[in-house]
C-alpha cells in the first residue's frame, strides 16, 4: 500500500492526525471544528503568548469562549510552537495571515516561513492544504517545488491542495462548519485526498479543477465586495454634496425583487481579506499584461474614505468654531465591523492616525476592544472609554466608526456635543452630521 493509500485509509476511518498553523480568526475556528468532530488536532503557532493560554484553557478570540477550549483540550487538542510535531500530523493546514507590504505589495513571507520551518519535519503520506488567500499560481509556484526539493511529489509522495478560508467573523448564521468549501488540487489524487480530509468537518464541498481555481475563486468573491462597496461609497459622497441621504435611497433601491444588490458604505474596509486581497490580483495580472483599471479604482476610493471621514470631522468641528489640532475626539468602534473584537485593517484605526497627526487628542471606545491591540503600523496606549454622560460631555467631537448593537445611541446623542456617523446608524439632525 502506498503512503497516500495509507493517508486516505488515515482519513476514512478517522485515525487521522490535523495540524493547524496559524491560530487565529481563521485558524483557532478551523481547529475547534476538527476536534469537535473527533479527530486529534494539534494547533501551531509562533506566539508562545497565544500558545500557552490556549494550553491553559484560556481564549484570546471573543466568539470562542473558554468553554469550548475546555472540551476540545479534553478531546486531545493541544498548542505548540514546536514545529518537529509535523511529523506527527497526516493533514498540515497553513492559516497564516497574507498582507501587503509598504509599497501595497503581495507579502508572502507567513506562507513561506511557515511552509519552511515545517518541511524538515515533512514525511511521505501527508496532505499539506494552503487556506492563505493569496494569487493565483501560489500554490503550483511558491509551494510545489519547495516540496519537490525535498523529494515529496505531489500527487505520488503527498498531497497538496488549495482550500481558502472563508470566515465571517460575527456572522450568527454561517459557522466554520456551515460554509461552502472550496477544494483545489494539484492532482487528482491531492483533490480526492482534500475532499476526503475536510468532509469530516465541512458540510458541503465544492471541488474545482486545479489550485488556480480555488486561488482566483476568493480572489473573485473578495474583489466584488470591494468593488461594489467602493461604488456606494463613492455614491455616499456625489449624495452628501447633492444634500441627498444615500441610506434612503439604498434602502428604496433595495426593495426592486431583482437586480439590485445592497451594499453599506463606510468609512472604509476592514478585515484581513476585502481590503487587501483586490491587490493580489492586480500584481500577478501584470505579469500577463492586464491592468485591471476597475479593480484599482474602487481600491482608491475605498482607501480614501478615512481621509473623507477625517474631513467631514474638520468641517462639524469648525462649525462650532472648533479646530482639530486640539480637539479631544473619541472614535467609537474600534473593530472593523459591529458585534466583533476583530481590528484588522480596521479604517477606525487609520481614522485615530490621521487625527492624532492632525493634532488631535484621541481616545476610543469598544465594548469588544478593551485595550488597543498590538498592530504593525500603528501604537496607541489606549484603553476603551466607558460610555457615560459625563464622559460624553468632555469630548468635543464623537466619530462613529463601527456601530456596535452593544452602543447607548440614545444616551450618545443626548450628552455628545457633535457625532459624526459614518455609518448611518443615527438620523442625521441636531447634534448628528451624516459622514
Amino acid at each position: 500500500m502506498s503512503s497516500l493509500d495509507q493517508l486516505a485509509a488515515r482519513f476514512e476511518s478517522r485515525a487521522a492526525v490535523v495540524a493547524i498553523y496559524g491560530l487565529g480568526y481563521v485558524g483557532l475556528p478551523l481547529a475547534l471544528r476538527f476536534a469537535e468532530v473527533g479527530l486529534k488536532v494539534i494547533g501551531f503557532d509562533i506566539d508562545r503568548a497565544k500558545v500557552e493560554r490556549l494550553n491553559q484553557g484560556g481564549s484570546y478570540i471573543e466568539r470562542i469562549t473558554p468553554q469550548q477550549i475546555a472540551r476540545v483540550r479534553a478531546a486531545g487538542f493541544e498548542a505548540t510552537a514546536d514545529f518537529a510535531r509535523t511529523a506527527e500530523a497526516d493533514a498540515l493546514i497553513i492559516c497564516v495571515p497574507t498582507p501587503l507590504d509598504a509599497h501595497r505589495q503581495p507579502d508572502l513571507s507567513f506562507i513561506v516561513d511557515t511552509v519552511e520551518a515545517l518541511l524538515p519535519h515533512m514525511r511521505p503520506g501527508q496532505l499539506l492544504s494552503l487556506e492563505s488567500t493569496t494569487w493565483p499560481g501560489t500554490t503550483d509556484e511558491v509551494i510545489a517545488p519547495r516540496l519537490r526539493a525535498r523529494g515529496l511529489e505531489p500527487g505520488r509522495d503527498c498531497a497538496l491542495v488549495f482550500s481558502p478560508e472563508r470566515e465571517d467573523p460575527g456572522n450568527p448564521d454561517y459557522g466554520t462548519k456551515d460554509i461552502p468549501k472550496v477544494i483545489g488540487g494539484t492532482t487528482p489524487v491531492c483533490l480526492q485526498l482534500g475532499q476526503a480530509l475536510y468532509a469530516h468537518a465541512i458540510q458541503t464541498l465544492v471541488p474545482v479543477s486545479s489550485t488556480r481555481a480555488a486561488e482566483m475563486t476568493k480572489l473573485l468573491e473578495n474583489i466584488h465586495r470591494a468593488v461594489n462597496i467602493g461604488l456606494v461609497n463613492e455614491m455616499k459622497i456625489v449624495a452628501d454634496r447633492m444634500g441627498i441621504d444615500i441610506h434612503e435611497v439604498i434602502s428604496a433601491a433595495a426593495t426592486k425583487p431583482f437586480g439590485f444588490v445592497p451594499y453599506k458604505p463606510g468609512p472604509g474596509l476592514g478585515g484581513h481579506c476585502i481590503p487587501i486581497d483586490p491587490f493580489y490580483l492586480t500584481w500577478k495580472a501584470r505579469e500577463y499584461g492586464v491592468n485591471t483599471r476597475f479593480i484599482e479604482l474602487a481600491g482608491e476610493i475605498n482607501h480614501h474614505m478615512p481621509q473623507w471621514v477625517v474631513g467631514k470631522v474638520a468641517d462639524a468641528l469648525n462649525e462650532r468654531g472648533k479646530a482639530i489640532k486640539g480637539s479631544r475626539i473619541l472614535v467609537l468602534g474600534l473593530a472593523y465591523k459591529k458585534n466583533i473584537d476583530d481590528t484588522r485593517e480596521s479604517p477606525a484605526v487609520e481614522i485615530m492616525d490621521v487625527l492624532r497627526a492632525k493634532g488631535a487628542d484621541v481616545a476610543y471606545s469598544d465594548p469588544h476592544v478593551p485595550v488597543f491591540p498590538r498592530k504593525r503600523d500603528y501604537e496607541f496606549d489606549l484603553r476603551s472609554e466607558p460610555i457615560t454622560p459625563e464622559n460624553m460631555t468632555g469630548f468635543d467631537c464623537l466619530v462613529l466608526a463601527t456601530d456596535h448593537d452593544a452602543f447607548d445611541y440614545a444616551l450618545l446623542q443626548r450628552h455628545a456635543r457633535v457625532i459624526v456617523d459614518t455609518r448611518g446608524r443615527l438620523p442625521a439632525a441636531g447634534n448628528t452630521v451624516a459622514a
